[in-house]
Formats: structure tokens, C-alpha cells, sequence
């Protein structure tokens, strides 16, 4: 599932259904026991003109990894330029516990991912190849379950492989059927690092190799921690490191990201999930946040998220920085 739970919470994507309601039921209230109100001075710019949110109470929640963090304090900043008086409940450990405030009405929002919706949710087993219809069919699902989904971004936080500038500049891949081609046509130049759980996965590094007719022996893959590919990949001490396509290490590593051109990965397009409660109480939620949802795309996350997990900055201040210098809000 994207939507990391710890850092990534794909990790939960394939527990069983009766699982995952087994572990909802064992979260009362989602854990949501706390929170403090988001008291950003922010007045409308691009979005909440004639403040539309005007009176309402809004809870906003995410999960705890750096990007979602920063996707919830995006809504909440958006809701208080309309008008909205928002409450902060950012930060729930895990998927489940977030995605059950939502659905239970302790919260009113957040930005979840679709592929995370559809397989883990949703308990299907097969992601749909079109990332418009798996939107689709997961607000058409959803409808049933109390929760609307809104418009999806362009953000796709999803598996990828990346090397490092050197290395591309000597192996001139840009696809995975590129790298597919590289395995054949010169073994020994392929090495790669890998989490052990993507190693082992059928949508993982298996499946991978499987669509794309790859054979890295075993003695060229490496498995480690998450956050040791990157600086691995950075050093060429691997040709290839698997990736999340919005962490901001690819940018300040400046990592070269392989093309999924078999679009073999899920789509994790974050959008907006929204007790459907609150959206017939207060339909302009959608117009606040489809404008903001638009400009989401894979640039600007690792932008944002390399300013937290690189620079060390704090995810809602990031959020309120891009918030302004997108015009979206204003200096109250």
C-alpha cells in the first residue's frame, strides 16, 4: 500500500481483509484520543474566496511518514483560509488507524493513496493498469463504506529503481526494459540493492523481473535497510537502487529514476478522502481542495520531502511555505 504505515506503509498492503477489520476493531477511536487546533494566520488566496468553510469544525489526520505529514497540514491550511475552524490530529501511526478515523467520522480528511485503498482496503488482489479507472473504482467502491473520494494528484508514490548520475552517464538506461536489456547484454555490469521485503515480493522485485524478462542472479542483488540504498545508489556501490518515486533523496541525490514502462507497479496517486458526512454538510471541501490537489505531482514532493527529511525542516511549515508561494493562501 502506499502510503507508507512506519515509513512506508505499502509494508500493510496485503494483510487479509478479515486482518485488517480485526485490527480496526481493535482501535478505538483510532487512537485519535488527542490534537490541537491548526491556528496558521492564513486568509484566502487562489482558494477559499467568500470563505465557503465559514462555521464549520473540521478534523483533519494522516499518517505518520514525512509526506503524508506534510499532505495533512496542506488540507488543514486549505480549510482554514475558507473559513473552517481545524483541528490537527496529523500523525497516526500506521494506515489502518487513520484510514478508520475517516470512516468512522473522528476525522473529517486526509490525503490517502489509491493503490494503498483499492488492495488493502478494498481487499483486492490485483492493482487496475490505468491509474484513472483505479480512481475510479475506488470512489465508486468507497461510496458504500461513508467516505468520498475527491480528484486525485499526479503524486505516484510507488516502487521505482535509480542509480546515480555516474552511472547512467556509462549505462544510458532510462526504462526497466532498458535495465531488462543491460542483465542480458552485460551481467556483471548489474548489481542491485534492494529491501528484503521487496526482494521477496510477487509485486516486488520477483514480479519485476518476471514482466520485464530480467535475470539478476542472486550474488548481484544486495539486500539492506531502506534508507542505505539511497547513499549506496548515490555511490555506485550498486548500479540500482529500489526507490520510492517521491522521496526527496532522489532530488538531493541526485538519482536518475528508471521509467516503468510496462507500468508493471501499482499506482499510488495520493488524493483526497473525505468522510462523505462532512462533504454533504459542507460540499465545498471539494472546491477548496480539488485546485491544491492539482498541483500535486511527483516534483514537488520530493521538493517538499527533502526539505523535511534532507534539510530537517518542519513538515507543516514546508506546507504552509508551498501554500503561500503557490498563492493558494495569504498572510493573514
Amino acid at each position: 500500500m502506499r502510503g507508507p504505515g512506519g515509513r512506508r506503509g505499502r509494508r500493510a498492503a496485503f494483510l487479509a481483509p478479515a486482518v485488517l477489520l480485526l485490527l480496526a476493531a481493535l482501535l478505538p477511536g483510532c487512537g485519535l484520543t488527542s490534537g490541537s487546533p491548526m491556528v496558521d494566520d492564513v486568509e484566502p488566496g487562489s482558494i477559499g474566496r467568500g470563505r465557503p468553510l465559514e462555521g464549520a469544525e473540521l478534523t483533519v489526520t494522516s499518517k505518520s511518514f514525512t509526506e503524508n505529514l506534510i499532505l495533512g497540514a496542506i488540507m488543514g491550511i486549505a480549510f482554514q483560509a475558507a473559513g473552517a475552524d481545524v483541528l490537527d490530529r496529523t500523525g497516526i501511526q500506521g494506515s489502518i488507524g487513520a484510514r478508520e478515523a475517516v470512516r468512522n467520522g473522528d476525522a473529517d480528511g486526509m490525503y490517502e493513496y489509491t493503490g494503498t485503498a483499492w488492495i488493502t482496503y478494498l481487499g483486492n488482489s490485483e492493482p487496475i493498469d490505468n491509474a484513472q479507472k483505479q480512481w475510479e473504482a475506488v470512489r465508486d467502491a468507497d461510496r458504500k463504506n461513508g467516505i468520498t473520494w475527491l480528484p486525485q494528484s499526479r503524486l505516484d508514490n510507488t516502487y521505482a529503481l535509480a542509480m546515480n548520475r555516474g552511472s547512467f552517464e556509462k549505462y544510458r538506461t532510462r526504462t526497466l526494459s532498458d535495465v531488462a536489456a543491460l542483465s542480458r547484454s552485460d551481467p556483471g555490469a548489474l548489481t542491485l540493492c534492494v529491501e528484503s521485503e521487496f526482494a521477496n515480493r510477487v509485486d516486488g522485485l520477483r514480479g519485476m523481473q518476471q514482466s520485464y524478462g530480467m535475470d539478476v542472479p542472486a550474488s548481484r542483488i544486495t539486500q539492506m535497510d531502506s534508507g542505505i540504498i539511497y547513499t549506496q545508489a548515490a555511490k555506485g556501490s550498486c548500479a540500482y537502487g529500489e526507490v520510492y518515486t517521491t522521496d526527496g533523496r532522489i532530488r538531493s541525490m541526485r538519482l536518475v529514476v528508471m521509467d516503468d514502462d510496462k507500468h508493471f507497479f501499482p499506482d499510488y496517486n495520493a488524493a483526497p478522502e473525505i468522510n462523505s458526512k462532512a462533504v454533504e454538510k459542507w460540499p465545498a471541501i471539494a472546491e477548496v481542495l480539488n485546485p491544491v490537489t492539482a498541483k500535486l505531482d511527483n516534483t514537488v514532493a520530493r521538493k517538499l520531502n527533502a526539505r523535511v527529511d534532507v534539510d530537517g525542516e518542519d513538515p507543516h511549515a514546508v506546507a504552509l511555505d508551498w501554500m503561500k508561494e503557490e498563492g493558494f493562501v495569504t498572510e493573514g
